[in-house]
């Protein structure tokens, strides 16, 4: 029987955790469910305890900092066949666990939702309408992953040299190898960060370090970049 383990990688996520254990336990059917596995990469702010005090049969795993890390621990930790890779302040559809099985019985081994942003901002609504389609820059790491367990360890998980685009390292080789499947439900995610910076500015630099990926760039010269103009 398919199972799904879903693994959240944390850092200082005190403000969503509570409410994204809370949703992910009333809108699935535990039976799908392996186990709920929370990767904290060293917060400060109270996010284990508030995990810890939470009467939910959580993991709650300890790890060095860098979400590809805290997200390879959890997979290894794991024993679901199917493996869910969900942010912190993403917040998947109802039945979620159903539409995941739903695609791996149809022999999709990995894939994600389209995404929601909790903004009315046109260009954020509009960038959430594009993630319906299953063009590769459409594609980010807030959408969620899925993929089974053997395909995940016949790519050999995230790249533990990306400390960001880490996601988007996974994605691009699961379209070389065209497994890749958008479900078209609605994962509803945070829009905090073009919030707090301005949405033009966070755009511009989403953009700029996807092309510097184009053009070869190392995953070192990208987190430079980051620090510099993001945080």
């Amino acid at each position: 029987m398919n199972k799904i383990s879903i693994v959240i990688p944390v850092l200082n996520e005190s403000a969503t955790i509570k409410d994204l254990l809370f949703h992910l336990i009333d809108n699935a059917s535990l039976n799908s469910i392996s186990e709920i596995t929370v990767v904290d990469g060293g917060s400060t702010d109270g996010t284990q305890e508030i995990v810890k005090s939470l009467d939910l049969n959580i993991v709650l795993l300890t790890s060095e900092k860098g979400r590809a890390k805290q997200m390879n621990l959890g997979a290894k930790k794991a024993r679901g066949n199917i493996l869910y890779f969900l942010h912190a302040d993403s917040f998947p559809p109802n039945r979620y666990d159903k539409y995941i099985l739903d695609e791996v019985k149809k022999g999709n081994k990995a894939g994600c939702f389209r995404m929601q942003f909790d903004s009315n901002h046109w260009w954020l609504r509009l960038a959430s309408w594009l993630t319906q389609f299953s063009w590769r820059a459409c594609r980010g790491g807030d959408q969620s992953q899925f993929i089974t367990r053997q395909l995940f360890d016949d790519i050999g998980g995230y790249d533990e040299s990306f400390i960001i685009y880490e996601d988007n390292i996974l994605i691009n080789e699961l379209y070389a190898r065209n497994l890749f499947v958008v479900i078209n439900k609605k994962i509803r995610t945070s829009a905090r960060l073009y919030k707090k910076y301005g949405v033009w500015k966070i755009q511009y630099h989403f953009w700029t370090i996807y092309v510097k990926k184009w053009f070869g760039a190392s995953g070192d010269e990208m987190l430079a970049y980051y620090k510099k103009h993001i945080c």
